[in-house]
């Protein structure tokens, strides 16, 4: 069991990218830090240099998450800052073994239920952040509740990564309208586009990741963990509440369905319903 006198963080999708600058940068003496990733060989090195403890999980798999809800749970009395930034951009047609379009459940679904089931473990800090890791890529995105798998849309491009980016947006708000009694509040983040695995599941959108132009278009790990890192540091802050920050500049630019509250209370209640809560 943690050191209650220690801040908990958990931080997801930590085994490389800016999960794994942000890991290495919020480890100290003063945090018990819980390390997720996909792959335990790629997620150990990481553990080792920062002293976390370390849990494996494939957010393709929803019983793979509720298993990590189980142990995480299970490790620590409460969570003072949850960072939901497992993730990336997939092939649409590569539909995962629960069934689902893999942009919505990897990005979407599986934070969402891992996030629901660490409610009490929030709720038991004195207050605590939910910090999901969100993209500009939202405003290329287009929520619709009765086809949220997209087996009855296109699915060209940007359009289900931007979507499930977008739904970030929308459950940090939904966390924001409906856990601050619990003194549990929420913010999103778009990092920046930060050169590093990112894409590699995704043909279309790893091509500009594998090419030349990578150098002209994209930043560093280092400068794409940044205002995450800045938002842990911060932590259980009402003004972030509900805040959509670009890098580290809050109220940026957002797909027009952002506010909209019939999507905000709509996805939480089908994501619910999707996961079994």
């Amino acid at each position: 069991m943690a050191d209650t006198s220690k801040r908990t963080i958990v931080l997801t999708g930590a085994s490389d990218g800016i999960g794994a600058v942000a890991a290495r940068k919020l480890a100290g003496p003063d945090v018990d830090l819980i390390v997720v990733g996909r792959s335990a060989s790629k997620l150990a090195p990481i553990a080792e240099a920062t002293g976390a403890r370390s849990f494996t999980a494939d957010f393709s798999r929803l019983s793979e998450v509720r298993e990590l809800a189980d142990s995480i749970a299970a490790s620590v009395t409460s969570i003072d800052v949850l960072m939901n930034n497992a993730g990336g951009t997939f092939d649409a047609k590569d539909i995962t073994p629960d069934g689902h379009e893999p942009n919505f459940q990897i990005d979407h679904l599986a934070p969402f239920l891992l996030t629901n089931l660490l409610r009490d473990r929030l709720a038991a800090a004195d207050a605590s952040l939910v910090l999901n890791t969100a993209s500009v890529g939202n405003l290329f995105g287009s929520v619709d509740l009765d086809d949220l798998d997209w087996s009855k849309r296109r699915t060209m491009g940007m359009r289900p990564y931007g979507t499930a980016k977008l739904m970030n947006i929308l459950f940090t708000r939904g966390i924001a309208q409906r856990w601050t009694d619990d003194k549990i509040y929420s913010a999103a983040v778009h990092p920046g586009p930060a050169a590093t695995s990112f894409g590699r599941d995704s043909w279309f959108v790893g091509l500009a990741y594998r090419t030349p132009l990578k150098r002209f278009a994209t930043i560093t790990p280092e400068q794409g963990a940044a205002p995450l890192i800045a938002l842990a540091e911060r932590g259980a802050d009402p003004t972030v509440n509900g805040v959509y920050f670009d890098k580290h500049k809050a109220n940026g630019r957002e797909n027009k369905q952002a506010h909209d509250q019939a999507l905000i209370d709509g996805l939480w209640s089908r994501s619910a319903e999707l996961v079994g809560l």
